[in-house]
């Protein structure tokens, strides 16, 4: 209970932070333009907190929301269409048993994640989705919040290279000085790549994704088995 506890604080923080003006000035804009689609929706127009198992002992994080997706429902991978990431992604969790459903359209389409929690580095839309360095930087504070409230978490899947670096500084934050006093922090950050598995002692695993945006899956750079394959890894990772 003392999970549940902080993370409602800290979801009350993410969804109030005003920290980086360019993103809020435009999640409004588009809560207020919207698209014809989605003209009588409320969207939700705020910072996204993350959503999942609070005893999860798997952390998935993405890059950000998308414009008309979580910046509309409120919920990260959800909304973008039918086809769209939030489809694809919880069709791999579905089918490694941390989703009850195949799809995420709404906020209220009665998904659950089991064992999952799911956020991101960044929690505000940001234009053509490319948030700045300066920006990843602001909201790193929200992740870290977030990652501290979720007690149980051993793997970290990082959806694309953003999300990599993001679980790679919380790692550092954590147990950097420790494992360099003992001789066993790498000499340099192993790359960014799918399927990628980092072990470091008493730390986290970090699993690496290609980021399930439709860039990737219409390209077929990332396929559906590629998705599944990860959360088996992470899955694979709890088993050690």
């Amino acid at each position: 209970m003392i999970g549940v506890a902080n993370l409602s604080t800290v979801r009350q923080t993410i969804a109030s932070c005003e920290r980086c003006s360019r993103l809020r000035r435009y999640c409004e804009r588009i809560a207020r333009e919207k698209r014809a689609a989605f003209r009588n929706d409320t969207y939700w127009g705020k910072p996204v907190p993350g959503f999942g198992d609070p005893n999860a002992r798997i952390a998935i994080v993405g890059l950000a929301p998308a414009a008309h997706g979580a910046n509309r429902t409120g919920r990260n991978f959800t909304g973008d269409g039918a086809g769209g990431s939030g489809d694809f992604l919880m069709a791999a969790l579905h089918a490694t048993g941390l989703a009850n459903q195949p799809f995420s359209r709404s906020a209220d389409d009665g998904l659950e994640l089991g064992d999952a929690w799911i956020m991101a580095a960044v929690r505000c839309a940001p234009p053509a989705n490319k948030p700045t360095p300066q920006e990843i930087a602001a909201c790193h504070p929200h992740l870290r919040a977030e990652i501290d409230a979720l007690p149980n978490v051993r793997v970290l899947v990082a959806l694309g290279r953003v999300a990599y670096h993001a679980c790679w500084r919380l790692v550092a934050e954590r147990h950097e000085s420790r494992l360099r006093a003992d001789g066993r922090w790498p000499k340099t950050r192993p790359p960014f790549e799918h399927g990628g598995v980092t072990r470091l002692p008493g730390a986290p695993s970090i699993v690496a994704a290609y980021h399930p945006s439709r860039q990737n899956t219409n390209t077929g750079r990332l396929t559906p088995s590629m998705l599944r394959r990860a959360f088996q890894l992470a899955a694979r990772e709890l088993q050690t």
